[in-house]
This record gives structure tokens, sequence and C-alpha cells, in this order.
């Protein structure tokens, strides 16, 4: 672990520290890129986590990205709304191939509320086999390993007064403040 300010002794003795560095932050942005298409039902931007040819292997699920496509949209569809909260995360570089893992949490919610099946959250891992090519990071295989899920039956409550809402269309505050900014659409979004 690097004590504060030894990173520039570091890059000295190590030129390509600042790579290394800016090669994790691409990863970890593979993995915030896959959770924000997830939680809004953006499968373009889900699919852009991966290369073509990558694999998933998620809970009752395997296979090739296409077909993980056509097999979480529905699934993510029928809840009312998806959180992906990712924490620890750590990727280890070697080249133009990674090995990383995220610990997260995913709370789900939908109708009817006292449904354990639409209304629960749990705790991963995403284990990332990532690979660099044309100078892009991306998912060559995923395994989302669930280490535990909680029932949230009659534990949400409805938002109390006006204000924001997320929304999982083009309504949602965050794509309606990039088209007022006239930013281009984000990677693998049409």
């Amino acid at each position: 672990m690097m004590q504060a300010g030894s990173w520039k002794r570091e890059a000295v003795l190590n030129p390509d520290i600042l790579q290394t560095l800016a090669d994790k932050q691409a990863i970890y942005e593979v993995v915030l890129r896959y959770c924000r298409g997830i939680d809004r039902l953006d499968m373009a931007l889900v699919r852009s986590a991966y290369h073509p040819g990558g694999v998933d292997n998620h809970t009752g699920f395997s296979g090739p990205i296409e077909d993980f496509i056509a097999w979480v949209e529905p699934a993510v569809s029928r809840f009312s709304g998806t959180t992906h909260i990712v924490a620890n995360h750590m990727a280890e570089v070697k080249g133009d191939v990674a090995a990383a893992e995220t610990y997260g949490m995913a709370v789900h919610w939908g109708e009817p509320g006292n449904d354990p099946q639409r209304n629960f959250t749990t705790g991963f891992r995403y284990i990332d086999h990532m690979i660099r090519r044309g100078g892009v990071w991306a998912i060559q295989e995923r395994w989302a390993a669930r280490e535990w899920t909680m029932s949230d039956v009659g534990r949400h409550i409805p938002k109390r007064g006006d204000g924001p809402s997320g929304s999982r269309d083009a309504d949602d505050p965050l794509t309606a403040l990039r088209r007022r900014m006239g930013l281009a659409a984000l990677a693998g979004t049409t």
C-alpha cells in the first residue's frame, strides 16, 4: 500500500505507474458503466461494458453477452427499479489483461410490495477478466458471485414530497442534464 505522496517516488522508480493508475480507473469505469446501464435499463450501455464475444456468468445464466442482454433486460424490467452500489474494487493489471474484483450490493423493488422475489437486496462480487483491445478496456468474462440475499418485504417506503425522481427513460434527471448540456451519447449508446 502506498503512503501519501509515495506515488511520486514510485513514479520515478516505475514510470509505468501513471499508466497503471489510468488503466485501473478505466477498468473501474467499465464496472460503473455496467451498473448504470442495468439500473437505467440501457442495454446498449450494458453491452458496451463487454468486448465482442464476452461471456457473463450470473445466477440463472451463463453464456455470451448477446444472450445475456436478451436474458437480463426482461429480468430487470420486471422491477420498478434497481440500484447497484459498488464498494471495494481492486484491479490487478498485467499489460493488456487484468483481473478485477468488485464488491457491491443491489437493491431491487417492485409490485406487489409483499413479494420477496421483487423486493430484496443482494450482496455480490463481480470477478472480471478484463482485456484492453484497441486501447479500450472491457469485460472478456464476468462471474457475478452472489454472496447473500435479504428480503426487503415491508421495508420500502414511497418518496415523500415533491422533488426529482429517478426513472428508466429519457425523463431521468441525468439524461435530461446531459441533453441540456449537449453531451454526446455515452459510449455504447445510440
